[in-house]
This record gives structure tokens, C-alpha cells and sequence, in this order.
């Protein structure tokens, strides 16, 4: 990347940026205190009582984008893309 900012390809959707902290999976609906994701962190990941709970929250999110977006700017993310 120009102007002396490396990426590294740690991760196949998102790369970290040099002096920056990548999201952590999860982090908003933890910090959000998210009933469904109590129950998320209450089972065994991958099991199938997680993965049903999972399903909810990807089909039917009781947070929406732009409360996500707010999150993020108010935390001091960025969103950034490769050129």
C-alpha cells in the first residue's frame, strides 16, 4: 500500500493496518450489551443451540446499521477498502 502502510493478509475478509486495531468479531453486540448475544456467549461455539441463536442474529438483528455505524465512529473506526 502507498505511503508506507503495509497490510497484512491475516485474514481473507479483512486485513490490519499498520498502528491500528482491527473490529473484533462480535465486539458491538458485546459492548452493546445484546440479549442474543448473552445467549451467543453462554453455548459452545459451533454447537447447535449456538448456531440457531446465531441464525436469529443474522436474519433478525434487533440493532440496525445505523446504530452499528454510530458505534463505530463514536469508538474512532475506520472503514477502509483496498484501491
Amino acid at each position: 500500500m502507498e505511503g508506507g502502510t503495509s497490510i497484512s493478509p491475516e485474514s481473507r475478509y479483512m486485513s490490519t493496518v499498520d498502528g491500528y486495531l482491527d473490529y473484533k468479531r462480535r465486539e458491538y453486540c458485546n459492548d452493546v450489551k445484546c440479549p442474543m448475544q448473552f445467549l451467543l456467549n453462554t453455548e459452545v461455539e459451533k454447537s447447535s443451540k449456538y448456531e440457531q441463536i446465531r441464525a436469529i442474529c443474522a436474519s433478525n438483528c434487533i440493532h440496525s446499521t445505523y446504530e452499528f455505524h454510530h458505534w463505530l465512529t463514536e469508538k474512532g473506526y475506520l472503514i477502509v477498502r483496498p484501491k
